[in-house]
C-alpha cells in the first residue's frame, strides 16, 4: 500500500511542478490544427475509396 501512495503522490508531483501545460491560445491554435489534418486526410480517403469503387465497379462489370 506504501508503494500506491508513494506512486500517487509522485505523479501529482510531477504533474503539477514538472509538466509544462499549454495556454488555452496554445490549447486552440493546435485543436484547430488537428481538426483541419483530419478533414484533409477524410477527403484523401474518401476520393481514393471512390476511386477504387468506381474501379472495381468496371472490373466486376467487364467479367
Amino acid at each position: 500500500m506504501k508503494k500506491i501512495k508513494a506512486y500517487v503522490r509522485e505523479s501529482y508531483l510531477e504533474l503539477t511542478t514538472k509538466v509544462a501545460w499549454p495556454t488555452w491560445p496554445e490549447l486552440q491554435s493546435s485543436a484547430i490544427v488537428v481538426l483541419i489534418a483530419s478533414l484533409i486526410f477524410g477527403l484523401i480517403i474518401f476520393f481514393m475509396d471512390f476511386l477504387s469503387q468506381g474501379f472495381m465497379n468496371m472490373l466486376y462489370k467487364l467479367f
